[in-house]
């Protein structure tokens, strides 16, 4: 809460001290239109805008030193791995969220809405952690679960199944949930309700603030390409925008399961973006021009 007054607060200071100037401007330009179409209207895109963004002596990817370009290609290539480290991230935690190979909206529902006909436990064990422990175990751990957890059964029965199959991760000096204690099993025991509050915020900042970042790099280095301008600044821009709905998804999810298809929307969306940026970057700085794609007709680029 304390990150969101801050934010809305800083929001306002900016707003106030810019404010006097843009209805300035906007004011010199046209008294009788309203404020945001004169806004809008000073950065729309003309004709020449559709042109290859690139002017006579300008930086670009096929000009750079072979320093930048060999820079640049390892951020690129290093981020690339990343997010395809990021979708088998994905696959082997929510992707196995309902059992099932793949990801699928089910998937993306029981990890935020959660799978609310039984426990958090019980879908881990029919999930990610079913090739963990046998299954007559696992059934029995299943059942534990369904009875309500009930504390009797825990010190002779259930208790030595979690120490032989579960305890060697989930432990007290590990970031999981501590199963050597009778509380945090009961917890994961109760109907599965999905993502809490807490873990939401705390997944939701870590991606906006990192995430966000990538994008911004990735960004920087694709603006330097031989590009047309319109389709640029879209490319540039997309991530950004599907980031938000990606995340923002995850919230609304938890109240609303239909909104899980947002999640794969969101990330299917600036993945795309992301890999066109990266391998337009990378064929504009090492391949000849002759060999770039999109091939943008001759007087595109003459500007």
């Amino acid at each position: 809460m304390d990150l969101i007054l801050i934010l809305i607060i800083a929001s306002a200071v900016i707003a106030i001290a810019f404010w006097p100037r843009c209805k300035k401007q906007c004011a010199s330009t046209d008294s009788h239109q309203p404020f945001w179409k004169t806004l809008l209207s000073s950065h729309a895109l003309s004709q020449e805008d559709d042109m290859i963004d690139i002017k006579p002596g300008s930086t670009t990817l096929a000009r750079l030193s072979i320093t930048y370009k060999v820079l640049f290609t390892g951020f690129l290539l290093v981020i690339g791995v990343g997010l395809m480290m990021a979708g088998m991230q994905i696959m082997l935690t929510h992707g196995k969220a309902d059992g099932k190979p793949g990801v699928s909206v089910n998937d993306i529902v029981y990890s935020y809405y959660g799978n609310r006909s039984g426990s958090k436990l019980e879908s881990m064990l029919n999930g990610a952690m079913k090739a963990m422990a046998p299954d007559e175990e696992r059934f029995a751990l299943i059942q534990w679960a369904r009875d309500e957890a009930p504390i009797k059964e825990w010190p002779g029965k259930i208790e030595p199944i979690f120490k032989q199959y579960c305890v060697s991760c989930h432990n007290a000096e590990a970031t999981i949930p501590d199963f050597t204690k009778l509380a945090n099993v009961q917890k994961v025991a109760e109907v599965d309700q999905g993502a809490s509050i807490g873990t939401l915020t705390r997944v939701s900042h870590i991606h906006l603030f990192g995430i966000s970042f990538i994008f911004l790099f990735v960004g920087w280095i694709f603006g330097m390409s031989e590009y047309q301008l319109r389709w640029k600044l879209i490319l540039i821009s997309t991530p950004f925008a599907f980031l938000l709905i990606d995340v923002m998804s995850w919230w609304l999810t938890k109240y609303i399961p239909v909104f899980a298809w947002f999640t794969i929307i969101g990330g299917f969306g600036y993945s795309l973006a992301s890999t066109v940026m990266i391998f337009t970057a990378l064929m504009q700085m090492w391949l000849p021009r002759e060999n770039w794609w999109p091939k943008w007709k001759e007087d595109e680029s003459n500007q």
